[in-house]
C-alpha cells in the first residue's frame, strides 16, 4: 500500500471513528484506542474459533495480536493491510466505495462472520501466494489441495487442483468448493485428509 493510500485510510478510519491496526512485515501498529474497542470483538472472534467464553473471559487483543505496537508512526510507507473494527456492515460496503484502488475484505473468524473490514493490495490474494509458493518449491499444480472456509478463500479453492470447504464455511464457498468436509471443530481437515488419502498409518 503506498504511503499515500496509506495516510488517506488512516485519516478516513480517524474521521469515522473505526479503530485499526496496520500490517506491516517489520509488525502490527495500532491505533490510539484499538485495545479498548477491539477488546470484546477479539473475545467473539476466538470464540467463532473454538474457544469457549471461560477461555476467553480474561483474553486481551495482544494474546490474539502478539506484538502489536501502540504509540508507532501510522503513516508508513511499509504496510501490506489495514484492518479495522467495523461498527456496522456499512463500513465495510463504505470503505470499498472510498477505496476502489485497493480490495476491501471482511473477516471474523468463522465463514462469512464480518467482525472486522481489511483493505489491501488490489491482485494479491491467496491463489497468487500459491502460484509463487509452487513456483519457488519447482511444485506442480497438479499436486495442490486448498482448504477454506470464507469467500476471501474462493480464489485459492479455484486455483488449487482439489478445492474442499469447511463445514462451518460460508454458503459461497461450499457451493463452489470439489469437496465440503466437517467443521473445522469436528474433525474436518482430519477426515478430509482421510477422504483424500493424505494419511498413513507407519
Amino acid at each position: 500500500i503506498s504511503k499515500g493510500d496509506a495516510k488517506a485510510v488512516v485519516d478516513w478510519l480517524h474521521g469515522r471513528g473505526l479503530e485499526f491496526y496496520l500490517e506491516s512485515n517489520t509488525g502490527l501498529f495500532a491505533s490510539e484506542n484499538f485495545r479498548e474497542r477491539a477488546r470484546e470483538t477479539m473475545k467473539i472472534y476466538a470464540m467463532n474459533r473454538g474457544k469457549t467464553a471461560e477461555e476467553v473471559a480474561h483474553q486481551e487483543v495482544e494474546d490474539v495480536l502478539h506484538g502489536l505496537v501502540f504509540d508507532g508512526e501510522l503513516y508508513r510507507d511499509d504496510l501490506n493491510k489495514i484492518s479495522f473494527v467495523l461498527d456496522s456492515y456499512q463500513d465495510h460496503l463504505d470503505s470499498k466505495y472510498a477505496f476502489p484502488q485497493l480490495v476491501a475484505n471482511t473477516w471474523g473468524g468463522r465463514g462469512e462472520t464480518a467482525l472486522f473490514g481489511d483493505l489491501g493490495v488490489k491482485d494479491i490474494d491467496k491463489a497468487h501466494a500459491i502460484e509463487v509458493l509452487l513456483e519457488h518449491l519447482g511444485a506442480k499444480k497438479e499436486d495442490t489441495i486448498a482448504f477454506g472456509d470464507a469467500k476471501i478463500d474462493i480464489p485459492m479453492l479455484e486455483y488449487c487442483a482439489v478445492g474442499v470447504a469447511m463445514g462451518n464455511g460460508g454458503a459461497e464457498i461450499l457451493a463452489m468448493a470439489d469437496m465440503v468436509t466437517d467443521d473445522v471443530e469436528h474433525d474436518g481437515l482430519y477426515n478430509a485428509f482421510e477422504k483424500l488419502g493424505l494419511l498413513s498409518i507407519q
